[in-house]
């Protein structure tokens, strides 16, 4: 206990004169002492709200006993940071939030941790400190973003980057582009598709490290302040118990996260966050866990953007844990691992009732008998690359066409937007990856603007980058090994034809092994001369995007 080694005994006196300049009692001192880790920020719409769930997570602890103590992380906004220099410093970011929070724990020591993220690379970021602390934790996120409405349809985010790809094609006008941008986004929280940030959301409380709802209930409804409240409660009952994170993570819980990843049809990204929280519990995490898995679980779930339900549908249709009751009742999960309710997964799951089958399929009658993830592997990514299976229409399942090379997003925006892109192409873009961006960008512009123009039935991209979850269509990222470390994807030539079988898990770049040699001789690899800072640092020791673009120590 902190009281222990900080606050008791005639040794800690200056300890204690510090808590009593922030205005702690006595009282409070000989309680447990909960750090609340609050993301909360007043530029991220997911974050925006996270002040009124952190006083509610601050209520919670109080109530059961227990003394809260926030501190802050940082977070950043995919969407706003979509499409420039910005998006380099997205995926970076979860690196930072995991160390400074290590950072703030260990230098003040805590009897127990609160997480309060909402968006894309917080909530990872915040998995992995908690896995590497290993004291009594529990999460409570933001909530999903309400659906926006347009012309009387659902809409989010994705729609929003489909938008401007109508709008350059001529297809809408200025009128209905300002519609879009007007309504698309109603409301505080996580944009409200299956997008990375409600990817994670939902999964974390697979792993069992958030509360029943953590993932679905809206941020605008009032049950989620409620939801606050009962995380800073159980904390308390977690702190109790010793019930630490690596108790609740561990290769059991992990392999039940990306079975239900495959049901919900989640975010390419957890191809990236699962393997970098395993690394931090000590579990191994191989890519072909995903086909392995894959071929034995049924997608259940289109949510946007791979259809056109959404996160509060979701919800009401009774959340992950109908997934999972459904999952668990055709023995495809683990259901005696712990959780942070200090029962079982079985023993949470156990009264969940799937209340809408058009939201949840039933485990007879699913999308397709495959998970929503599958991993490709050929001389183009012999080390594998990720496209979200359930988000690519049947005609591009299997699919041939000659490659368009570009050497950063900007390069393959501004040919999309001036048309040039044609049914059947391959779109390549590569120096984007881990290293060689730095920070491994997300396309969503690049693939928000194919599909605007209707032609993401007929068009492919291929990246050693990445796609936001709101990512529809043929999109194929992570490719590794990336192409500023030498991989395939950095030979690549205009009209080479690339054949993508994604059912076969194979895509290969039609060229012979001879020829490729000869052009390891001739093309030389683009080099990043100009990084400074953090980008610089982070260039030379991230790993490859199949480990998770995880910090090499």
């Amino acid at each position: 206990m902190v009281k222990d080694t900080i606050v008791e005994g005639f040794n800690n006196a200056p300890h204690r004169s510090l808590y009593h300049a922030l205005g702690l009692t006595k009282e409070e001192l000989s309680r447990p002492i909960v750090g609340i880790v609050s993301s909360y920020n007043e530029i991220v719409p997911g974050h925006m709200n996270l002040d009124k769930i952190t006083e509610a997570v601050k209520l919670g602890v109080a109530m059961a006993g227990g003394t809260p103590i926030v501190f802050p992380a940082i977070a950043v906004c995919d969407g706003i940071a979509m499409g420039h220099t910005g998006m380099k410093y997205s995926l970076v970011t979860r690196d930072l939030i995991a160390d400074s929070t290590e950072a703030m724990v260990m230098a003040h020591g805590f009897d127990g941790l609160v997480m309060i993220p909402n968006c894309d690379k917080n909530v990872p970021g915040l998995l992995m400190a908690a896995a590497r602390l290993n004291i009594p934790s529990i999460f409570v996120s933001g909530g999903p973003m309400l659906a926006g409405r347009v012309g009387g349809k659902k809409t989010s985010l994705s729609s929003m980057f489909e938008a401007v790809g109508a709008y350059a094609a001529g297809k809408i006008d200025d009128a209905k582009l300002c519609e879009y941008e007007e309504k698309t986004c109603p409301s505080c929280g996580s944009c409200s598709g299956m997008y990375t940030a409600n990817s994670m959301n939902c999964l974390t409380e697979v792993l069992g490290m958030g509360l029943r709802g953590n993932g679905t209930v809206p941020a605008a409804y009032s049950a989620r302040i409620e939801l606050a409240k009962h995380a800073g409660m159980q904390i308390m009952e977690l702190i109790k118990r010793d019930i630490r994170p690596r108790d609740i993570m561990n290769e059991k819980s992990i392999r039940n996260a990306l079975t239900a990843d495959m049901a919900l049809g989640c975010s390419t990204n957890s191809m990236l966050h699962l393997p970098a929280i395993a690394n931090e519990c000590g579990v191994e995490f191989n890519l072909d866990m995903a086909n392995e898995i894959s071929e034995k679980t049924p997608n259940l779930c289109h949510l946007a953007p791979a259809g056109s339900t959404y996160m509060e549908d979701l919800n009401e249709a009774g959340g992950v844990y109908a997934v999972l009751k459904e999952l668990a009742d055709a023995g495809l999960l683990d259901t005696g691992v712990m959780t942070c309710t200090g029962k079982t997964l079985g023993e949470n799951i156990a009264d969940a009732k799937n209340l809408d089958e058009t939201i949840i399929r039933p485990i007879s009658n699913p999308y397709s008998k495959t998970g929503g993830i599958a991993v490709l592997r050929g001389n183009l990514a012999p080390d594998g690359c990720v496209v979200k299976r359930s988000a690519v229409a049947p005609e591009m399942l299997v699919h041939e066409g000659p490659a368009r090379v570009f050497n950063s997003e900007e390069e393959a925006n501004k040919c999309v937007y001036a048309g040039e892109i044609k049914p059947g192409d391959v779109v390549v873009i590569r120096y984007e990856g881990p290293s060689g961006g730095p920070g491994m960008r997300e396309m969503l512009s690049a693939t928000s603007a194919i599909a605007g123009q209707g032609l993401d039935k007929e068009v492919a991209l291929i990246t050693d980058g990445r796609f936001s979850g709101a990512t529809r269509g043929a999109s194929i990222g992570h490719v590794s090994p990336e192409a500023a470390r030498g991989g395939a994807i950095a030979y690549v030539h205009d009209g080479d034809i690339i054949k993508i079988d994604i059912p076969a898990h194979k895509i290969e770049l039609m060229v012979s092994e001879s020829e490729l040699e000869e052009r390891k001789k001739t093309d030389k690899i683009k080099e990043n001369d100009n990084l400074t800072g953090y980008l610089k640092r982070y260039a030379k020791i991230v790993s490859s995007a199949d480990k998770g673009a995880i910090i090499n120590k």
